[in-house]
């Protein structure tokens, strides 16, 4: 395993080292911790902005904008449809042979 050898400001030695008691754990694991959570709280990050960045493309787009609002509105109808069901709001159009019989089971 490669070292690497870093300074430090005395206030953040001194928490390391706080934390790295606290958690029983050396001071080298604490840190491997926290590089490991930074590196991917980073790689997060540029996911999502580049996601974002797709979405607003897209959303420019007329077409695919209304393409987009034409397969929610759909989906949100038949999520509707399927808690009306669930529900008894709605008579169930499954094709069970005991209609008294529940879904789930």
């Amino acid at each position: 395993m490669p070292a690497l050898s870093l300074r430090l400001p005395e206030e953040l030695d001194r928490r390391l080292g706080d934390e790295a008691r606290l958690e029983e754990l050396p001071r080298s694991e604490v840190v491997r911790i926290a590089i490991v959570d930074y590196l991917e709280r980073r790689e997060r990050e540029r996911f999502m902005a580049e996601l974002v960045g797709e979405a607003r493309t897209a959303y420019s787009d007329e077409t695919i904008r209304r393409t987009a609002l034409e397969m929610a509105e759909e989906g949100m109808a038949l999520s509707n449809e399927a808690l009306d069901i669930s529900e008894g709001r709605k008579a169930d159009v499954s094709n069970s042979a005991n209609p008294t019989e529940k879904w789930w089971k």
